[in-house]
């Protein structure tokens, strides 16, 4: 019987506050997992704290900016000093800000290519550093449909989950070999706050639901599966693999 449960294992979970991230890190908490929920306002008591103790685990709350380079090496610092070890890392959280390509301001980009794209390769390198000299990890990146489409006024956040994508691919193959496994989660349109905008546009929402065979949006419950699977011991052999989650949408 292949093992799926996370107990014992620690894991660390960006963006954990809402949408994806605290779905994940439910999930995982249910699974036996012992979380480390990081958002920019988290604070003590929060829903996914409540929710993680409620299953019985331990949750550990930090708060960071993660497009504050600053801010981002000072939570590491002290994150590995609370915890000597850190099983798996989910680097989940990420932002978006839409302006057509003609339009999009420096401030845009620059913001953009922090949060999803250096924050992850720092998070990655130091954390999974350590999981590389432990012999042992697993490390999932939350990807995106525009890992493999350009999308429409989001060049910033197209291009920074287009990196993400090789990303994944250059972390898993220098760290395979090390027994730490590098891959991702490509979400398909899923009803979160990142995609209100989209849900409140008539004419966009009819588009988009047009093309989905299963012909609704996702929601965060939907994703989960896929991150405790890859999390778990299940997945020992599944390497720089994007796994996509999206109703059907990149079958058509």
């Amino acid at each position: 019987m292949l093992d799926f449960r996370l107990d014992g294992k620690l894991a660390l979970v960006t963006g954990s506050s809402r949408g994806i991230g605290k779905a994940i890190a439910v999930a995982m908490a249910e699974s036996g997992a012992d979380i480390i929920g990081v958002s920019t306002k988290l604070e003590t008591g929060s829903q996914v704290e409540v929710a993680v103790t409620a299953a019985g685990r331990k949750y550990y709350a930090y708060q960071c900016d993660l497009s504050d380079r600053k801010s981002l090496y000072a939570f590491i610092e002290k994150v590995k000093a609370d915890h000597a070890r850190i099983d798996v890392l989910v680097n989940n959280a990420g932002h978006i800000l839409r302006k057509p390509a003609a339009e999009h301001p420096d401030e845009y980009w620059d913001t953009i290519i922090d949060i999803n794209l250096n924050s992850q390769f720092i998070l990655t390198r130091e954390i999974g550093g350590r999981m590389v000299e432990q012999k042992s990890g697993k490390i999932i990146f939350t990807a995106s449909l525009l890992s493999f489409q350009g999308g429409i006024n989001v060049p910033g956040y197209a291009a920074s989950k287009g990196a993400v994508s090789s990303l994944i691919k250059a972390f898993a193959n220098e760290w395979a070999r090390h027994g730490v496994n590098v891959n991702g989660v490509a979400p398909g349109y899923i009803a979160t706050d990142n995609t209100a905008q989209l849900r409140a546009d008539e004419e966009r929402n009819k588009a988009i639901l047009s093309r989905i065979p299963a012909d609704r949006w996702g929601t965060p419950e939907d994703m989960v599966g896929a991150y405790v699977f890859l999390s778990s011991s299940a997945s020992s052999y599944i390497n720089g693999t994007i796994l996509t989650v999206d109703g059907g949408w990149m079958g058509r």
